[in-house]
């Protein structure tokens, strides 16, 4: 039987509550502000909700820049380098965690050490490399720097560590090969580690914002991120356009994690079990 909730449980419900509506707040105010007619945007007494919704920032925002092919490039961007982001980790956390070879821990331990190396040290050498390859100002010369994440290696390496090393040894018996034994039977097994590594991957390469900025120089070829900080920019900032453009970069990520959200779930608390 269910008895009374105790103070403990009463607390926590209360911080969480708390914490959402701090978190949930300056998602209302963007998602208010990009609808309200530009006479209320610094008017202090405007209320909560505008007193009417209005499309302007939107109509500016698409009739002044190029928003269509900032949605586009981010969205190949996005889809192709997360794909390969997800094959190279899948790929690479399968071998660390099930294949033995000479100097495989001493490796992992050095890329993994990668993830305290902040993107700012590395971006003058990371220029110059596509600028010999004639990479700039193009979606590859920001796919290719950030294909493989040290991060997503380390989940899929400690996801796996908790797939029975028999099943492996089983499909190996039978006369499978690696990569049979790969696609057969550790993939079926890690659709929630795909689930994690996906939303993470999507979420990093739409909102990336430092390394699209040093790479792109026509403005035609911006990301969301970057375009967003041009419009903010401007001398004479249109705060309706701005918010419209921060919606309008926000929405997909929220309809991709709703989605994803059971699998992204069982992912986190799959992972790490096992060390």
């Amino acid at each position: 039987m269910r008895g009374k909730p105790s103070w403990g449980t009463l607390l926590i419900t209360l911080g969480l509550v708390v914490g959402s509506v701090i978190m949930l707040v300056p998602l209302y105010w963007m998602f208010v502000m990009s609808f309200r007619p530009k006479t209320e945007i610094f008017n202090l007494a405007a209320p909560i909700w505008p007193s009417r919704t209005s499309l302007e920032g939107f109509r500016t925002l698409f009739e002044s820049y190029p928003v269509l092919r900032w949605i586009e490039n981010t969205a190949v961007v996005a889809a192709i380098s997360s794909a390969i982001t997800v094959s190279l980790s899948l790929l690479a956390g399968y071998a660390f965690a099930k294949l033995r070879f000479w100097g495989r821990d001493v490796l992992f331990v050095v890329f993994l050490s990668t993830i305290m190396v902040p993107i700012q040290v590395i971006m003058v050498p990371e220029f110059f490399v596509l600028s010999w390859f004639h990479l700039l100002n193009s979606n590859w010369g920001v796919i290719l720097p950030r294909c493989a994440e040290a991060f997503g290696i380390f989940m899929t390496r400690q996801f796996m560590l908790t797939i029975p090393d028999e099943l492996i040894e089983a499909g190996r018996l039978d006369g499978a090969s690696e990569l049979g034994i790969f696609i057969r039977i550790v993939l079926p097994l890690c659709k929630p580690l795909i689930g994690v590594l996906l939303v993470f991957a999507v979420v990093w390469r739409w909102n990336d914002f430092a390394w699209p900025l040093v790479v792109f120089t026509d403005q035609a070829k911006f990301m969301l991120q970057v375009g967003l900080n041009y419009l903010k920019g401007d001398p004479n900032p249109d705060w309706n356009s701005i918010m419209a453009l921060a919606v309008i970069a926000l929405t997909p990520m929220l309809i991709l994690f709703l989605f994803c959200q059971r699998l992204f779930v069982q992912g986190i608390a799959g992972t790490g079990l096992k060390q």
